[in-house]
């Protein structure tokens, strides 16, 4: 960008005021939103104001409106809820509490508002909005403000961030605070299930969601539960006698424990509720299980935000001031919302009025109406959960093929997840399902057996590697391979891992040419917590290792923040690929992030340096930096330990921190469990269809190039690419893709450490409408 533009972002904000509050119930990552519209509103030379108290702050005005300071906001990222606090405001409903707001924020100069918070606060403010010069030419006639005063204040911009644990606003894939509040969720229902198990129990699980199943349908496909009850698609009129069917039918296969998830908006077809109570009397009553409620309330609201929230959070704030300083009057307020991975801007009362109509369509029963109206994201979801919980697996292989799966590369969580959806899915379809231990290597050596339905149970919440993983190359065993591929009958193949899994399918491609039984369909679906396989925004496992290293950061920097004047030093894992290293720094407010795809000199270094010289000087003494692995060979951990110890003599100390293999282990994250599973049943569901169309006199024969391919989520959709298109985009040397998405939010990590540097305003965010974005492809 030019430096005429760079200095734009810059002065975008000189001599306007922006104010922020959250409204609504809290949701975890508001803070780390606020805390971005503060930096970034200061970055650009804007006053930014506090409202405590969400709208009830407003109204009251006085103390409740405060000036933000860089440092006010400091130490918030890592913790749960809205800091600045959040109420439910029947003043403001009425246009006597507006009126006083308005006065409020006229008499300080305010003309822009973000607000954090759910449909209902949204409206507000767009009510708010509209009414703006009525209410001023109101305050005028009564004297309250001057004639100068409300010309200076003669339109209100307004801009919306969705902070909701429901996820149930319609026109963003992801709302502030819905990660999060599946992770509390998984963690009860990962401790639920080891308790049920001791007993052979029946647990019901309420979760919130008072009109929106979301939480519950992806715990549900996260824990593979027996049955989900959500208010969109309530049961058929003879759903008790299906349950306990079910229930017996998991029992007598030998499973120790039944999970039933129900939101707590769940109805049956004549919208009379389905309480969680009342299922424990039914399968006590008909069954005679030992059943046992577990009703989580608020816990869901609460902890700590996860990484996911917290970059989303980030990101959605950045960009809500940039549509606050761009705004005119006549653009219409808007919602900064997610696609995909990228951050777009929606008219809010479209988004309102669509989240509306799903109220409407389930008030009238028109129930399909409402699943469509929640977007392809939730349709893609209850699909895939409505698959893998039918239980009866076809009996007959007739007509059926074989494909076998495998594990490639390093261990990731997720990669079980991913393995059991696609022996089920793969049984479901009539198909025999082969495992393959040990990689390529296990190929080669026949370390091969089939796997039934009960195989892979229990294993979505499983991290590492159950089949074991190798970062072997298939091409030294060609031969072996060859020969179990058809002393198997092996018809495709279904490769879960990271490079290595994508570099094996290259191989394979070329090996082709010497070994007929090589043309059988292959895909891979990435898995590597480096989350560096080419054709893939995201790698199943980036997700838990990030959350691994954002919980370690926060421990640390709560560590230094006790001993005061400290700098840690922390190296990340990734091979090459700086995206853990980033993301991370982004998740836990890191002051630095050295990464090779950005080269740095000893003078980077040594700005680094004295910016935290300078940051001891403030009230926040306390320093973060994170380095990825092979950032540089030369400026290793040591060397910059070393180098902060020497320079920061008297002034900070400085400690390192090497985080190595734990990022690699841990029970997997929601967001894994859910994109592991989904990318397994979409692999299987191509694969049947490759091995179909590939049927060449009476065996498989595949050797187009569209019958190798990496199964990857780009921006909106999940999509799968020829491994040999993908060659192209690959750095070999270095084992990443030579372009990466996330590289474009580095530049807000900076910004966010109070670095003066140039912030990209030319990727932006257009607005869009969300009819159009309906009929698009949504995200997995």
């Amino acid at each position: 960008m030019t430096h005429e533009e760079h200095h734009a972002a810059k002065t975008l904000g000189i001599g306007k005021a922006i104010a922020v509050l959250t409204s609504g119930g809290d949701a975890q990552g508001m803070n780390a939103a606020v805390r971005a519209v503060v930096r970034v509103g200061i970055f650009t030379g804007a006053r930014v104001f506090f409202v405590h108290e969400g709208y009830q702050g407003l109204v009251d005005g006085g103390d409740h409106i405060r000036e933000a300071t860089w440092e006010s906001v400091s130490m918030m990222l890592q913790l749960g809820g809205t800091v600045i606090g959040s109420a439910r405001c029947k003043d403001f409903r009425e246009r006597e509490g507006r009126l006083r707001a308005a006065h409020n924020l006229v008499k300080l100069g305010i003309t822009n508002l973000c607000v954090i918070g759910g449909d209902g606060s949204l409206t507000g403010a767009d009510t708010f909005r509209s009414e703006w010069s009525d209410l001023l030419s109101d305050l005028q006639k009564a004297g309250k403000i001057t004639a100068e005063e409300a010309t200076k204040s003669n339109y209100l911009n307004i801009v919306g961030l969705v902070g909701s644990i429901d996820n149930d606003f319609c026109g963003t894939d992801m709302t502030i605070g819905t990660d999060s509040a599946l992770h509390r969720i998984i963690e009860i229902v990962d401790a639920i299930t080891t308790t049920a198990q001791s007993h052979q129990r029946t647990f019901v699980l309420e979760v919130m969601g008072r009109h929106c199943g979301y939480l519950a349908l992806v715990t549900s496909l996260s824990c593979g539960a027996d049955w989900v009850f959500i208010p969109e698609c309530p049961p058929d009129d003879d759903w008790e006698d299906h349950l306990c069917r079910r229930l017996s039918e998991t029992r007598t296969r030998g499973s120790r424990l039944n999970i039933i998830i129900v939101a707590e908006g769940a109805i049956d077809r004549n919208g009379k509720p389905i309480t969680s109570e009342s299922i424990k009397d039914l399968v006590v009553k008909r069954l005679g299980y030992d059943t046992r409620v577990t009703v989580l309330g608020h816990v869901q609201r609460g902890g700590t935000p996860s990484a996911f929230d917290r970059i989303l959070g980030s990101r959605m704030g950045v960009e809500a001031v940039m549509a606050l300083l761009e705004a005119t009057p006549d653009t219409p307020a808007c919602v900064v919302s997610l696609s995909g991975n990228q951050a777009v801007r929606l008219p809010l009362m479209e988004c309102v009025q669509v989240t509306k109509d799903v109220t409407k369509a389930m008030a009238e029963r028109k129930f399909d109406e409402a699943m469509k109206l929640r977007g392809r994201s939730f349709m893609n979801n209850w699909e895939v959960y409505k698959l893998l919980a039918h239980i009866r697996p076809p009996v007959s292989k007739s007509g059926s093929h074989t494909v076998a799966v495998m594990n490639v590369g390093a261990p990731a969580a997720g990669m079980n997840a991913a393995v059991r959806s696609t022996v089920r899915i793969g049984l479901i379809q009539g198909n025999r399902v082969l495992v393959v231990h040990d990689g390529f290597e296990g190929l080669a050596k026949g370390q091969i057996e089939e796997a039934g339905w009960s195989y892979v149970g229990g294993w979505t919440g499983q991290g590492g590697s159950k089949l074991g993983t190798k970062r072997t190359l298939p091409r030294k065993s060609f031969e072996q391979i060859s020969a179990n591929i058809t002393k198997f009958n092996i018809q495709g193949l279904i490769i879960v891992g990271g490079f290595e899994a994508y570099t094996g399918g290259l191989e394979l491609m070329e090996g082709r040419k010497q070994y007929d039984e090589l043309c059988i369909p292959f895909v891979v679906i990435p898995a590597t917590v480096s989350n560096n396989v080419p054709g893939s925004d995201f790698s199943v496992g980036a997700d838990t290792a990030l959350n691994t290293i954002c919980m370690t950061c926060d421990r640390i920097k709560q560590s230094a923040a006790g001993t005061k004047r400290r700098v840690f030093i922390i190296e990340t894992m990734g091979g090459y690929c700086g995206y853990l290293a980033t993301m991370a720094g982004l998740a836990a407010g890191a002051d630095a992030a050295y990464i090779f795809e950005e080269p740095f000199t000893i003078r980077d270094l040594q700005v680094n340096v004295e910016h935290l010289v300078q940051k001891m000087k403030t009230t926040v003494k306390r320093g973060l930096v994170l380095r990825n692995e092979k950032c540089n060979e030369n400026y290793s951990t040591d060397f910059i330990f070393n180098l902060y110890s020497e320079e920061g003599k008297g002034i900070f100390d400085s400690r390192k921190n090497v985080l190595g293999h734990m990022q690699q282990g841990g029970s997997p994250t929601p967001f894994d469990r859910n994109f592991a599973t989904k990318m397994g049943a979409k692999a299987m569901n191509w694969m049947s269809g490759k091995i179909k169309e590939s049927y060449r006199n009476g065996r498989i024969f595949a050797n187009t190039p569209d019958s190798g391919c990496v199964l990857g989520m780009r921006k909106r959709a999940l999509v799968f690419q020829p491994v040999t298109e993908l060659k192209e985009q690959t750095d070999f040397e270095h084992r990443i893709p030579k372009e990466q998405w996330w590289l474009k939010l580095r530049p807000i990590l900076k910004i966010l450490a109070k670095y003066e540097i140039d912030l990209d305003t030319s990727e932006h965010a257009h607005l869009e409408h969300i009819s159009r974005k309906r009929s698009g492809e949504a995200p997995a």
